[in-house]
Parts: structure tokens; C-alpha cells; sequence
């Protein structure tokens, strides 16, 4: 059987399970790179490469040069398509065997969470649009509003923001909530407090009086400039261009756009002492170890012992903030003692 039959029939029995477009569209590209570096490698077309030729040694070959200019985290999701292609494989008899752990993939460090920097960023960069920052040759203001403020106190990832319908917003005002279709079809009832109710509220004002026609339920939430549905790349131009008119493009970690707001989000969540099963319901995520990455990084436990350290209190004294630390008896503890713990009684 031809390699490129065998990636067309894995293909189609994905379909059943419902997988974004994004989601095919990525696994297409990558068993199609891979299979044009393992064709250079046998110096043959890729229409002419079979499954048998797919083995341990020339995929190893293939996804040398398929790493070449790629980042780490691409190489490891190829490698990870690969392997459920290999999987389905096997389960339909076409091989005998999967060859994909004779093909070694990088070690990925833990992701962190990368938030706006600065604490007051989310507030400056609200702030900035209401005031209609935004330099653009058809200003819409309270639409760049709406959807950063939708971002920021919802979470949401870009793909779930841009399938937001007119009916995913339900409920008596001031009880609003927001329906979310996230991965894997999993869907989520996210509340939206009366302020950006409010702010959502004036955007469709708007949207009615420029272009001039009823609003119905199945109609996209986010719309461009010219009223038709709001895509990937006009999201990210808008966010981008958002955070450069608000003088905060500098506080944003390269390559987050978007999803620096949604970690502001949570993180924002996690300070503020929500539990990490919180947090996990309210991002859609489906195991717990990323939601926990957010109460990590927040680090509020690292900050309190931190804050113990008996140091603090002599710079505290020399900035006229409260007296120093006593010296510590010999063999006394030195964690003992804390600036702000009250006197010992006696």
C-alpha cells in the first residue's frame, strides 16, 4: 500500500471523532512533511514510498531533517502523530509492528504560563481602548473593548472566541452566561458579570447601526470591519494592534498574543485563591496538571517563605517600615522568628 493512500485513509477515520479543522489540518501537515523528508531520503517521489519502507531507520532519517529548522515542541506533536498513525496501522493489519519508538523526540521542558507582565497591565490596556486608543482607518472601539474584555475575564482560547455565536450568550441580565464548545466538543457554561454584559451590550449597539441589520442567534459574535465573521489572523492583527496603541506590546511574552490573556486569567484566578478544580472548569482543561501550572507559577506559598526570612526585616527598618530582626539565639531556629508574627506571650 502507497504511504500517501494509508495517510488519506487515517485521515478519514479521524473524522468520526470530531476533530477541529485546525486539528486535521495539523495532522495532515505533519505526516505530509514527514513523509516528503523520508522521500528525499530514499531519493524517490512521495507517491512512490510504500509502508514497508517506513522503517525504524528511515523515519529516524526523515525526522532528522524534518527537526532541521523546526522548534522543539513541532517535532514532538509530529512525532506524536505519527505514532497514533502507526497505531491505527496496526490495528487494521496494513503493518506488523509500530517503528515510531525507534524514533527519539526532544524533551520538552514543562510549559509555563505567560501572563501580561506587570500588575496593572490588564487595567492599563482596558482603559487605553475605552478612551479609543486605537489608531485605525474605521475605528470600532467598543468592538476592540468587547473582545479583549472577553478574553481577559473569560479565559477563552482564540478558536473558542471565534466560533461564539449570538445564542452562546444566554440568561436574565445581570445572570448572563456564555456557552463555550471547547477541545473535543466538550462544552462549558462560563458567567458573565454585569459589566461586561454592559461592554458586550454596546458592541451589538454598535454592530446594528453600522451595518444596519437584525441580529439573529446563529450570527458570529465577533464580526470584522466589514461585518463578516472575525478570523484567526484578524484576531491576532486586532489584539496585537490593541496592545500597541495601549503602549503595553512591550509587557507581552513573544508569541502569546491571545493567549497571554487567557493566562492572565487564570493566573489572576490563582492569586486570588481559586482551587485548581476552579480553575480547571473554568478553562476547559482536561486534566489537571495544566491548571496546576497556574497555581504554581503564582507561587504564593514560595512568596510567603520568602517574606519570612529575617533579612527583610533589617531592610524594612532601614526604609523606616518596622524594626529589625532580633539576632537569633545559638542554636536557636533561624525560621523562628518572623517580621510579622506578633510578640511571643510572657
Amino acid at each position: 500500500m502507497r504511504a500517501v493512500d494509508a495517510v488519506e485513509e487515517y485521515l478519514v477515520a479521524r473524522r468520526p471523532a470530531k476533530p477541529s479543522p485546525h486539528t486535521l489540518a495539523a495532522y495532515q501537515r505533519d505526516l505530509t512533511a514527514v513523509l516528503r523528508c523520508a522521500a528525499a531520503a530514499e531519493r524517490c517521489a512521495v507517491r512512490d514510498l510504500r509502508l514497508a519502507d517506513l522503517s525504524g531507520g528511515l523515519l529516524r532519517r526523515a525526522f532528522a531533517d524534518f527537526a532541521t529548522d523546526r522548534a522543539a515542541s513541532s517535532v514532538t506533536r509530529a512525532w506524536s502523530t505519527w505514532n497514533q498513525f502507526f497505531g491505527f496501522l496496526v490495528a487494521e493489519g496494513l503493518v506488523p509492528g509500530n517503528p515510531m519508538p525507534a524514533v527519539d523526540r526532544p524533551r520538552l521542558k514543562p510549559r509555563q504560563p505567560k501572563p501580561l507582565m506587570g500588575e496593572d497591565t490588564p487595567e492599563r490596556l482596558l482603559e487605553a481602548l475605552a478612551a479609543g486608543c486605537r489608531k485605525a482607518r474605521d475605528p470600532w472601539p467598543e468592538r476592540d473593548l468587547a473582545v479583549l474584555a472577553l478574553a481577559l475575564l473569560t479565559g477563552l482560547r482564540s478558536a473558542e472566541l471565534l466560533s461564539l455565536r449570538l445564542e452562546s450568550l444566554s440568561g436574565r441580565p445581570g445572570e448572563r452566561r456564555i456557552r463555550v464548545v471547547g477541545k473535543g466538543d466538550k462544552t462549558r457554561s462560563l458567567p458573565i458579570e454585569e459589566p461586561l454584559e454592559a461592554l458586550i451590550e454596546e458592541y451589538l449597539r454598535t454592530r446594528r447601526h453600522r451595518f444596519g441589520a437584525p441580529l439573529r442567534g446563529a450570527d458570529p459574535l465577533l464580526v470584522d470591519n466589514r461585518g463578516a465573521a472575525l478570523r484567526r489572523g484578524g484576531l491576532q492583527y486586532l489584539v496585537k494592534q490593541c496592545y500597541r496603541h495601549a503602549g503595553v506590546h512591550d509587557r507581552v511574552a513573544k508569541g502569546t498574543l491571545v493567549h497571554a490573556l487567557r493566562h492572565t486569567f487564570a493566573t489572576r484566578l490563582a492569586e486570588d485563591g481559586a482551587s485548581v478544580t476552579e480553575i480547571m472548569r473554568l478553562l476547559g482543561h482536561s486534566s489537571i496538571t495544566s491548571s496546576q501550572s497556574y497555581i504554581d507559577v503564582t507561587a504564593a506559598a514560595q512568596r510567603e517563605a520568602a517574606r519570612s526570612n529575617r533579612t527583610y526585616g533589617v531592610l524594612r527598618k532601614l526604609a523606616g517600615g518596622g524594626p529589625a530582626a532580633p539576632e537569633a539565639a545559638p542554636g536557636a531556629d533561624p525560621r523562628a522568628w518572623h517580621p510579622d508574627a506578633p510578640p511571643a506571650a510572657g
